[in-house]
């Protein structure tokens, strides 16, 4: 009997650990290709704003995409899903990596994209089938958001040195092998996971979602060249509004078997926890990106010297996870997410008090770490608190959800906030150095994000006060 529990017990942790290994990939593909742009953009001949592109591609499809892949993990099984959108992640990366032309390699990080949104909202689904027990699904997602936590980490430096040493095709085509193992470690370990359920694909809600999505997130993206108002920014936002308010009223009033049952956010976990994570993306751009770029273009380090500058800090944010985790069943909610949003005030509102003369330790070093603990205190328990009522079946819709809301949430944080930057600098440039007013329009972001954390804050009062997760 104890042998059979122990062996049981020791699947499950392996499914986990193939979970992150999968989230570990997807947030490692975001963020490791920042560094060989250049060397991209000089072997393909890509124009400006056609190497946008190569991140934005990626971007686009992975958010867009992330609901129809987290329905389809409750349909099909996140089995299925997993190896499915491995197998695509996998071959469109050995596209990518050896393309010819520009064309060629956005068509594979489109594919990579839509691969990436099959693969997350399984991994949510196999944690929240697989740990029922509020402790041990507490650690669960503390690992899975620390495995994200390397992967940015691993991105930012590892992209430096394998474009350097190597070439810029193998950081795509790295991912072939990673991805050969893990479509293999899900076949095995995953053999049991079938899904039991007989619906059918709810194709208007589908076509309206995701298309809606898209279309939200490609205007904001265009707002970087852009002004708001102008037809290329303005005419995708509304067109993806109306979308979204077609696929509500779709959901609401037609569909028998809605794609995002609207009674889902009748549970106030899902609701605010979902509101937050729309928040908290905006935060974590402010704290990752916009770091990177002050460490860059206002103290004048290399991409690489910022990657491993901001090392210490994606360090503290995992130990932190893995440590809310632990508190998570025992404090609910709520108190995580407050001590969060006062590291958050705090972080940032010392980060926006450095300036060009800045040194790095009092400057940038002390309150990243902050923030990181904010961010380690905040993140796993937001996916706690969304995914924490899911009724059977919808595990792969409310992952998918809640990792929209995080993405959307980083894709509006980062236009707004380059917008406001931008705007702050232009305002400093004629009586001070470029980096001087970089500076002053950095500072800004940094103060706005520290308002980002506050409203969490705010917001994070609409849950129960003896919410668990």
């Amino acid at each position: 009997m104890t042998g059979t529990g122990t062996a049981t017990q020791r699947a499950t942790w392996l499914v986990l650990a193939l979970a992150c290994a999968c989230q570990f990939v997807v947030i490692l593909d975001a963020s490791i290709v920042n560094v060989a742009l250049p060397s991209i953009r000089g072997d393909l001949g890509f124009t400006p704003t056609g190497l946008a592109w190569v991140v934005n591609g990626y971007l686009l499809t992975f958010a867009g995409f992330m609901l129809l892949g987290g329905r389809a993990a409750d349909l099909f099984g996140p089995r299925r899903m997993l190896v499915a959108g491995l197998l695509l992640f996998s071959v469109s990366s050995l596209v990518g990596g050896l393309a010819t032309a520009p064309e060629a390699l956005v068509a594979a990080r489109v594919a990579q994209g839509i691969g990436a949104a099959m693969l997350a909202p399984a991994t949510l689904a196999v944690i929240n089938t697989g740990f029922t027990e509020p402790n041990a699904r507490a650690r669960a997602f503390g690992a899975w958001s620390a495995s994200g936590g390397v992967g940015g980490m691993a991105g930012a430096i590892a992209g430096g040195a394998i474009t350097t040493g190597l070439s810029w095709r193998w950081v795509f085509l790295i991912n072939v092998p990673i991805g050969a193992v893990l479509i293999m470690a899900a076949m095995m370990s995953l053999a049991g996971a079938r899904t039991r359920r007989r619906e059918s694909l709810d194709l208007a809600g589908a076509v309206t979602g995701t298309a809606g999505l898209a279309a939200l997130i490609y205007g904001v993206m265009q707002s970087a060249d852009h002004g708001w108002t102008s037809m290329p920014v303005a005419g995708p936002l509304v067109t993806g509004l109306l979308l979204l308010a077609v696929f509500t009223v779709v959901e609401a009033r037609f569909a028998t078997q809605p794609m995002m049952p609207l009674r889902l956010f009748g549970i106030r976990g899902v609701a605010v926890g979902s509101g937050m994570l729309l928040l908290f993306g905006g935060i974590a751009i402010a704290m990752w990106y916009f770091t990177s770029l002050f460490l860059q273009n206002v103290l004048g380090y290399s991409a690489l010297q910022a990657g491993l500058g901001q090392t210490p800090a994606a360090v503290t944010f995992m130990v932190i996870a893995r440590w809310a985790a632990t508190l998570l069943p025992r404090t609910g909610v709520r108190p995580l997410v407050l001590a969060g949003s006062a590291c958050f005030v705090a972080g940032f509102g010392w980060l926006a008090q450095a300036h060009s003369d800045s040194g790095y330790v009092t400057g940038v070093l002390g309150p990243t770490l902050l923030i990181a603990v904010g961010i380690g205190l905040t993140f796993p328990t937001l996916m706690a608190a969304v995914t924490a009522d899911v009724p059977e079946g919808a595990a792969g819709i409310i992952g998918g959800l809640a990792q929209t809301a995080n993405q959307v949430g980083g894709a509006i944080g980062l236009a707004v906030l380059a917008t406001a930057a931008g705007a702050r600098a232009a305002m400093e440039a004629g009586g001070s150095s470029p980096a001087d007013a970089l500076a002053v329009g950095y500072d800004l972001v940094f103060l706005m994000a520290a308002g980002l954390g506050l409203a969490i804050a705010v917001v994070s009062l609409l849950l129960p006060r003896h919410r668990r997760g």
